[in-house]
């Protein structure tokens, strides 16, 4: 846990990455947050010097098969989603404000809002509920941080991020990017089943978007591996 495969912190410090990103859902299942930031937080867990962030753990969850053939390993609704853990079958529950307090201990610099990640087979219909979800829960993640000091567990700054949903549809992207734009956060995430795998689809939703991104905010590129 809390380890790139294959690569000590060295060999990454090697390949001249700025970043690294640890995965909370992983990290909730083990060694489990509490131990991390027991720890130190993330950071001093793995000895790495430079900048993190966590994800929501949202994306581990959803890939896990809502509503397809892994439904009996994940439940969604308003509040959050319940799902089994892949290691023990243990039960688990992930909300935003529990998400958010997993990132407070996991301590990284950058920490993201929780989200539904639709797939690119989405219906428009779903896509939307979705997307409206993710909006609402983007809501409760900032007024968790809020009130959590916008600080880590180990007392630092974390910087939130919001994150763009909507699936393979314009009207939707266009209308999330509107609205995780207008949240009082520091950056903006472009996420999906698509983005980052599928590059000529990622580059044709940042056009969609591009007129509506804030000019004062980075925007990450999930799964890309670069910042813009």
């Amino acid at each position: 846990a809390a380890s790139v495969k294959a690569l000590d912190v060295n060999d990454i410090d090697k390949t001249g990455a700025e970043i690294v990103l640890a995965n909370t859902y992983h990290l909730l299942l083990r060694p489990g947050e509490k131990l991390v930031s027991k720890m130190g937080g993330v950071q001093e867990f793995m000895n790495w010097k430079r900048p993190m962030l966590t994800d929501s753990g949202g994306f581990q969850v959803f890939s896990l098969g809502v509503g397809s053939r892994g439904e009996r390993l994940a439940k969604i609704d308003e509040e959050g989603v319940t799902f089994k853990s892949h290691v023990d079958g243990k039960m688990h529950r992930l909300t935003p404000e529990s998400s958010m307090d997993i990132q407070r201990d996991l301590g990284a610099d950058i920490i993201m809002a929780f989200d539904e990640c639709t797939p690119n087979q989405t219906d428009h219909e779903y896509a939307k509920a979705a997307m409206e979800r993710t909006h609402r829960w983007a809501e409760r993640c900032v007024k968790r941080w809020e009130e959590n000091g916008r600080k880590s567990s180990q007392g630092h700054y974390q910087a939130l991020f919001g994150i763009i949903q909507g699936s393979t549809f314009q009207d939707l992207r266009v209308e999330a990017t509107k609205f995780i734009s207008s949240l009082p956060i520091d950056g903006i995430a472009l996420g999906g089943e698509t983005v980052g795998y599928n590059m000529e689809g990622t580059l044709e939703l940042i056009d969609w978007i591009r007129e509506y991104l804030p000019k004062d905010k980075p925007l990450v590129i999930t799964w890309r591996g670069r910042w813009s």
